[in-house]
């Protein structure tokens, strides 16, 4: 079974820019994600979510890359948020110990 491609796409509300993430999450695609995302901080004004209902794997590499992402938002006083996190992937989250970093008891859209 072939691997789905990351797909991407950046909606911009009111009050926060909303990044759809869906397909895989991986070493292959992590430096596509790594340039989307740093273009995001560079122009973050407001609070950024990540809408990953779609997301059909990540691997460590993804995760650390949204681990970066949290990071640099939080040093520039960015609020930042994930949301719609399908359940195989919340329960890696759960196992590796991010869920509260990437999740605030606000979150929703």
């Amino acid at each position: 079974m072939p691997m789905e491609k990351l797909s991407l796409r950046t909606e911009h509300t009111e009050d926060r820019t909303i990044v759809h993430i869906g397909g895989e999450f991986d070493l292959e695609a992590a430096s596509r994600m790594r340039a989307a995302l740093n273009s995001l901080i560079e122009q973050a004004d407001r609070r950024i979510t990540l809408d990953i209902q779609q997301l059909k794997y990540i691997d460590s590499t993804g995760i650390g890359i949204l681990i970066s992402l949290a990071k640099a938002l939080h040093a520039r006083h960015v609020s930042f948020d994930v949301v719609h996190i399908p359940p195989h992937i919340r329960k890696l989250f759960d196992m590796t110990g991010i869920t509260p970093f990437l999740m605030k008891p606000e979150s929703s859209i």
